[in-house]
């Protein structure tokens, strides 16, 4: 279990949209090194799904070749078909990977919770390696294709020492507390704005989106909770909480990209592949204007 903040990393693109592995390495670096306690390559902020089976794998293994340790990622390998799913989650396992971030199968909609016991029965069987851990990915507003508390609670209960977390970006606390009831369930909220109600229940940190330009604040918030500094927390995280808030005022990624481009001076930050678009230069400016008013970010 990684405690503290993990960072879906944003994932770069150079001019020709190939993934730019040097920058993708330094990304990591520098989180790593700002408070972060672990990344999750390839989750939805990594517009996972407009990556390819073969881009993933090879790009975290650039991440290992440059120094990044492996038992602090845990990458995305949630796709619709088993075959695929299989070889992304042996392949992270292969690597060291502290575990694996996995979506049901999401293109069918309106499957039984009975259907989705099965794919993640055939996935674990399929894998066939007892260094498995699963961390199921809850983001039905995206993927079309939620995990219901009686699924999750009986996945884990049959498999405790594989469905050993979820990452629930559902946005609703009421799920998220229904999950941390769940005995031996590691629950990671998917922003940081209830972290402080879920470590009093049991959480361990959050998954974050903003941590790839705010790590070190949210990172600090977790840290005073752990530390018992709850006051100190609380008030630290008003600040955390009203940057995140901002943020979603706007499309997280292209905003996220966008900002790192101008505050790197690194201009293929910005880029998107389809059908995502750059963000508009009058909307980046705005923000990054509120950014440095309100909060004293400078982009």
């Amino acid at each position: 279990m990684i405690t503290g903040l993990i960072a879906p990393l944003l994932t770069p693109f150079d001019d020709k949209l190939a993934l730019d592995q040097d920058k993708f390495n330094a990304l990591a670096k520098r989180l790593l090194d700002t408070g972060c306690s672990g990344l999750a390559p390839f989750g939805t902020t990594g517009e996972a799904l407009s990556v390819s089976h073969s881009e993933r794998k090879a790009a975290l293994e650039g991440l290992v070749a440059a120094g990044i340790d492996p038992s602090v990622m845990i990458p995305g390998t949630g796709l619709c078909n088993l075959p695929d799913t299989i070889d992304l989650c042996q392949h992270a396992i292969k690597l060291g990977c502290a575990g694996v971030m996995t979506l049901p199968p999401f293109y069918f909609k309106g499957m039984s919770d009975a259907g989705l016991y099965d794919y993640f029965v055939r996935l674990i069987d399929g894998v066939n390696d007892d260094r498995l851990k699963i961390y199921l990915y809850h983001i039905p507003q995206v993927s079309g294709v939620g995990l219901s508390i009686p699924l999750v609670k009986e996945l884990h209960t049959e498999f405790p020492d594989i469905i050993v977390g979820i990452k629930d970006s559902s946005g609703d606390w009421d799920n998220t507390k229904a999950l941390l009831g769940i005995d031996g369930l590691i629950v990671y909220p998917g922003a940081e704005l209830p972290v402080i109600d879920a470590i009093r229940l049991g959480a361990p940190g959050c998954i974050s989106a903003t941590a790839n330009l705010n790590g070190t604040d949210i990172a600090e918030v977790i840290a005073l909770c752990h530390a018992g500094e709850w006051d100190a927390a609380e008030a630290k995280h008003k600040k955390v909480c009203a940057v995140r808030l901002l943020f979603q005022d706007y499309a997280p990624i292209p905003a996220q990209k966008a900002l790192l481009a101008r505050q790197l001076g690194q201009p293929s930050w910005n880029n998107l592949r389809p059908p995502m678009r750059p963000m508009a230069t009058d909307k980046l400016t705005a923000l990054a204007d509120a950014l440095d008013q309100e909060f004293g970010m400078k982009f």
